[in-house]
């Protein structure tokens, strides 16, 4: 098995990733909500159809794709019409996965916007629009990934035991597949740790009132969103394995 598919490295690469999601929920709680920031309008004619978040987040990935961040298996981008990278492309090791179409970015925005920036943001405008608008693209960019890795995770599982997922798959059983990738064990070892994380990275600034993060919001925003949506795109991804 390839090294991106081997368990150790894909831990690693999660573990990694935690850092980087805490990191960026403690940096965006330190604000208010700030509604224009995700409002069509919210800044005015200008950015004409898009909100601040999408503007500045089109424009990133355009520029991120011109030196060819989403030639890259494990990066998704939000948006479709983006150019062609102008560097010459890379010579990858072959690619583990198998082909698919899983993009869960729609959803994840939509999760994102509506969901947790109200659960983790105090009601409000503080007028700091700028500033949560690129805290929260670097924070997309993260939670796509993380999530999207869940078909790295999938298909490590499936080389570990495809006679365990072959008549899931070939029956089109969604729910058949999820109960074969499911460990609660681990889940919950992965919920604890973010948890303990968030505690000691945020325990400081709790105290003193400025826009720390609960770790028991962590927690919740990775029982509630995150592992659910990752195990989405488990079982999608695996429900295109054979074809």
């Amino acid at each position: 098995m390839t090294k991106e598919l081997q368990l150790d490295h894909l831990r690693g690469v999660l573990v990694r990733l935690e850092e980087t999601i805490i990191f960026g929920l403690i940096e965006r709680a330190q604000f208010l909500h700030n509604p224009p920031v995700y409002r069509v309008g919210g800044m005015g004619p200008p950015l004409g159809a898009e909100t601040l978040l999408e503007f500045i987040l089109h424009e990133t990935e355009r520029s991120h794709a011109k030196v060819r961040r989403y030639t890259s298996p494990d990066e998704h981008p939000f948006f479709d019409d983006l150019p062609d990278p102008i560097l010459p492309p890379l010579a990858y090791a072959e690619n583990p996965l198998h082909q698919n179409r899983v993009n869960l970015n729609a959803q994840i925005m939509v999760m994102y916007v509506n969901e947790i920036v109200p659960f983790i943001c105090a009601e409000g405008d503080d007028a700091n629009y700028g500033s949560c608008a690129v805290i929260d693209v670097h924070l997309l960019q993260a939670l796509s990934k993380r999530i999207h890795y869940g078909m790295f995770v999938a298909e490590s599982k499936y080389r570990e035991s495809a006679s365990s997922f072959d008549p899931v798959i070939r029956a089109g059983d969604a729910a058949g597949i999820e109960a074969v990738i499911t460990v609660p064990e681990i889940e919950a070892q992965v919920h604890d740790r973010v948890s303990h994380k968030a505690s000691a990275y945020g325990s400081e600034l709790l105290k003193a009132g400025d826009g720390g993060i609960a770790p028991e919001k962590v927690r919740a925003i990775y029982e509630r969103w995150i592992i659910p949506l990752c195990k989405q795109v488990e079982v999608d991804y695996l429900l295109q394995r054979l074809d």
